[in-house]
């Protein structure tokens, strides 16, 4: 049940980026253009996602359970802190130069869209970077030996999706 409710999420969230022209890079940069042909349809497209954003997560607060049975497990942190700020300037640097997020240019891949195919492996290459960062400093801030052990890792992990919110 829950992989069948995850796969009907992913459908509606794919429909709803294809529906709203976030899956096309010309539509994306044209919101980002605000000195030049500025398309301002987009920016409705965020304020219904962060409307259902906030009543979802003001729900969510108020359980321990999501509605499949499985353990509520929501953002800790309120940290804004070097590393987030960074994150999100690649992130908005990245997504105004392709004119894709991650969402979008995995819908575009499906496609057949090229210019989606080049983001994806860039944005795999991107998490494999962090990956393999991510195990360096866990193994530096905790002077370990070359081998880092797997709950290590999980915890520099559960630090960033907690952050991340996932």
């Amino acid at each position: 049940m829950y992989a069948f409710c995850s796969f009907i999420a992913g459908l509606v969230f794919g429909i709803g980026l294809i529906v709203s022209e976030m899956v096309s890079p010309v539509k994306v940069l044209g919101f980002l253009d605000l000195a030049g042909n500025w398309d301002p349809s987009l920016a409705l497209v965020m304020a219904g996602a962060i409307t259902v954003g906030v009543i979802a997560f003001a729900v969510a607060r108020t359980r321990t359970e999501t509605f499949l049975g499985t353990t509520m497990r929501l953002p800790q942190t309120r940290n804004l802190d070097g590393r987030l700020v960074l994150g999100s300037l690649v992130f908005g640097i990245g997504w105004g130069l392709a004119g894709f997020g991650p969402g979008p240019a995995l819908v575009a891949l499906g496609t057949g869209h090229v210019k989606a195919f080049i983001f994806v492996v860039a944005m795999i290459a991107g998490m494999a970077i962090y990956e393999f960062a991510e195990r360096k400093r866990a193994q530096k801030t905790a002077g370990a030996a070359p081998h880092v052990h797997a709950h290590e890792h999980d915890h520099a992990g559960a630090k960033h999706r907690a952050r991340k919110g996932h």
